[in-house]
């Protein structure tokens, strides 16, 4: 029997309906099929003790080697490039080196001589009226020191006159500052139309566009002629060095001559600079 409500109508019951079927279908439950079921059953994923799906990670062995690959990978890189630099020495001829180990002993000799004299300085400055004496002394010395160096005195000793024919101005730059680095003192550049150059820290050198160069806005042509004041030799190394100034301007064309001179004579001076904002520090 069915119950019926307190109304007395009957319920109304939703009841899926009767499809035929042919003997080859397999039954459907409204328009999708169930797929078909796997005979292998999936693994499930590892939980941790907290319920959460366990993520594998790399072992610690593997992570190892791979920090130490790419440690070597850097040392190999650094070597590389460590092997590059010392290129130039490496090729050079026996003689070569001998000759740079010579200067740079040489420099080494120098500089602890300066420390020594301006230990020296240092005790007779900080002896009394002796102190006063020695003061005054430096002062003037310094003074005609820092004359030479600003081009504002003429200057003699030893040194080499340099000529150099069919170049450009950046040739004359490269041999100046390696006659500097060398611990040239001095210098003056002399052009064959008369025209001369004291040579200081502010100088510069540009092409001209008429031929030869201008040096602190002066037109010189060449050849050119160097006086440097300094150790004859060790310029003379210093300018001769593989891949230096002297093969750098035969490579382009150009030639270079030196002499060694018992006395070089700078006589070019230039005016005092006037400054204007620099002041020194009390």
């Amino acid at each position: 029997m069915t119950e019926r409500d307190e109304t007395g109508a009957k319920p109304v019951v939703d009841e899926e309906p009767t499809v035929a079927l042919d003997d080859d279908e397999e039954p459907r439950s409204g328009d999708d099929a169930d797929p078909p079921e796997s005979d292998t059953p999936e693994p499930a994923p590892e939980k941790s003790d907290l319920g959460r799906p366990r993520i594998r990670r790399p072992a610690p062995a593997g992570t190892l080697i791979w920090v130490l690959l790419a440690l070597l990978g850097f040392t190999l890189v650094v070597q590389l490039r460590s092997n590059d630099v010392d290129h130039g020495l490496a090729t050079a001829r026996q003689e070569d080196l001998v000759r740079i180990l010579s200067d740079l002993e040489a420099q080494d000799s120098r500089l602890l001589a300066d420390i020594q004299n301006l230990e020296a300085t240092r005790q007779q400055l900080s002896s009394g009226v002796q102190g006063r004496e020695a003061a005054l002394d430096e002062a003037t010395k310094r003074g005609e020191e820092l004359g030479l160096l600003a081009g504002t005195v003429p200057g003699s000793g030893p040194g080499l006159e340099i000529v150099l024919d069919r170049v450009k101005a950046s040739a004359v730059l490269n041999a100046v500052q390696e006659l500097r680095g060398a611990r040239g003192e001095v210098m003056q550049l002399n052009g064959a139309n008369g025209a001369v150059v004291r040579v200081v820290a502010s100088s510069y050198f540009v092409d001209a566009s008429g031929g030869g160069i201008i040096a602190d806005g002066v037109h010189l042509t060449g050849p050119f002629r160097l006086l440097v004041i300094g150790q004859p030799e060790t310029m003379r190394t210093a300018l001769q060095i593989p891949g230096g100034v002297v093969a750098s301007v035969q490579n382009d064309g150009g030639s270079v001559t030196m002499d060694s001179r018992s006395l070089v004579e700078v006589t070019a001076v230039r005016k005092a600079t006037a400054l204007q904002y620099a002041r020194p520090v009390s």
